[in-house]
């Protein structure tokens, strides 16, 4: 039983790879109070520590207690079990005005021919979470591929602090780090209408200076045909997600094209958004489905397991799994369970998932 002057707070953190719980303790004892603590992964087993080696009185405990829990909240931890750390709370789930410009995916045959095209850049697709970020003075605001205000790593938010002026950027999310691709609005202009290569040339000027080894990082890229190509073989050898290709005079248009465009993207490894179907019983995986046809009825596709850095997705939970390859009638071969997502509303369609070589994927 919790007395009138004791308390407890759970603070989580879910980013990227990062699942972490913190359990801080305000609790009466013989001779005082002591403030104790348990963290690490969730779902593993936690570390315990003390902040009081000795009972003090309630006053003092209560002062640790609460620069404890402001120092957690402050490096991005939350009383969301959901765990996005987030620094302007009031501001979560609402529209910001801006949205991203999607891509549509190309086949290897096409790569060869871009690669070899010199009107075509060529830039690393990162495997994070998509994150517009938005200055303005000391105001910064993180946003997701929907247009929705969402939480962005404190470390993240620092370093953008650090870069003079207000600006737009267009990037990748991955833990603390943050990769940046494009530049569409610095001091108050618009430079959506300028070229992929205009707008490239601000962001180097903007980002010179700034380490390369820091919180916020400019995308790995290449202009010419043997760069290009070179950039490509490292890549697919060190198993990267893949790469993104830009027209050099393409203007920034929110949205996606319903086929083709000026921007495009390859992938070495597949990725499919699933709904969980429901856990399997004693076991730490859960089934998966997507959709027939888009709109209709869901299809088995196989489990997956859920490492135990992760919670348990609910059932229909939508969530990202990485794939070799997709039997036709069958499941994901060789699924691996990257986290859930909430930046989009329905999982993919049997007609999207990457078939072994030479399977039929009109079933």
């Amino acid at each position: 039983m919790i007395t009138e002057n004791e308390e407890k707070i759970s603070l989580y953190y879910n980013e990227g790879r990062s699942d972490k719980v913190y359990h801080v303790h305000l609790n009466s004892t013989a001779g005082g109070y002591v403030v104790n603590f348990q963290f690490g992964r969730r779902g593993s087993t936690l570390q315990s520590g003390t902040k009081t080696l000795a009972p003090v009185p309630y006053e003092k405990a209560k002062n640790i207690y609460d620069r404890f829990v402001a120092e957690k909240k402050s490096k991005g931890y939350t009383q969301d079990e959901v765990g996005t750390p987030y620094q302007n709370s009031e501001q979560a789930g609402r529209q910001s005005g801006l949205l991203p410009q999607l891509l549509n995916p190309v086949d290897v045959a096409r790569v060869d021919e871009l690669i070899a095209d010199s009107h075509w850049c060529m830039q690393e697709k990162k495997d994070g979470f998509r994150l517009l970020v938005r200055k303005s003075g000391h105001v910064i605001e993180g946003i997701n591929r929907k247009g929705m205000f969402v939480g962005m790593s404190t470390a993240i938010e620092q370093a953008i602090l650090e870069i003079g002026g207000d600006f737009v950027l267009d990037g990748e999310g991955i833990g603390d780090i943050y990769w940046v691709f494009d530049l569409l609005e610095l001091d108050r202009e618009d430079l959506r209408d300028l070229s992929v290569a205009q707008r490239f040339g601000k962001l180097s000027l903007l980002l010179e200076g700034s380490s390369s080894d820091g919180a916020f990082r400019l995308i790995p890229d290449a202009w010419n045909p043997s760069a290009k190509r070179k950039l490509f073989e490292r890549l697919k050898a060190e198993r990267a997600e893949g790469v993104v290709f830009k027209n050099m005079a393409a203007k920034y248009l929110p949205g996606r094209p319903t086929s083709g465009g000026d921007h495009l993207k390859f992938k070495f490894t597949a990725t499919a958004t699933c709904q969980v179907l429901a856990p399997n019983e004693g076991k730490r995986s859960v089934a998966l489905g997507v959709y027939q046809h888009p709109g209709e009825s869901l299809v088995e596709i196989g489990n997956v397991t859920i490492p135990a850095n992760f919670r348990i997705p609910a059932t229909g939970s939508l969530v990202e799994v990485r794939y070799l390859y997709a039997h036709v009638g069958g499941s994901l071969f060789q699924p691996v369970y990257l986290g859930e997502r909430n930046d989009v509303d329905v999982a993919d369609s049997v007609k999207s998932l990457k078939f072994k070589q030479g399977e039929d994927d009109e079933t």
